[in-house]
């Protein structure tokens, strides 16, 4: 048996704010389903939800995303605009150019550029 992803679940205090702030990175539209549970409505890629949990989080994220946004630079401004923080300077090793950032919750994310996957 196969399955595909339907949806990519974070965690999360407050999922109203973190879905605008994800929205505005990743494109599509902000829907508050409940207050519970907020999440992208993607016009190209596997929708991205966000669900309130009481506990807060504790450790690194087991999963991150690594986004290729063109620029690097521009983007990691362009999200911390938006509320993340830059966790560094640009790395560059032999797969190509990365940035760590964190959300305004805590999680972590990279934008990508020249990766070989």
């Amino acid at each position: 048996m196969r399955a595909k992803i339907d949806e990519l679940v974070f965690d999360c205090h407050d999922p109203a704010r973190l879905v605008r702030f994800w929205a505005a990175l990743l494109g599509g539209d902000p829907v508050d389903r409940s207050d519970d549970w907020s999440y992208i409505d993607p016009p190209e890629f596997v929708r991205v939800a966000f669900q309130r949990v009481p506990e807060g989080k504790t450790a690194k994220n087991r999963l991150h995303l690594d986004l290729d946004a063109g620029e690097i630079d521009a983007a990691a401004d362009e999200a911390v605009r938006l509320g993340a923080e830059r966790l560094g300077a640009i790395v560059t090793d032999d797969h190509g150019r990365f940035v760590v950032m964190r959300d305004p919750e805590g999680n972590e994310f990279c934008f990508v550029a020249g990766t070989d996957g």
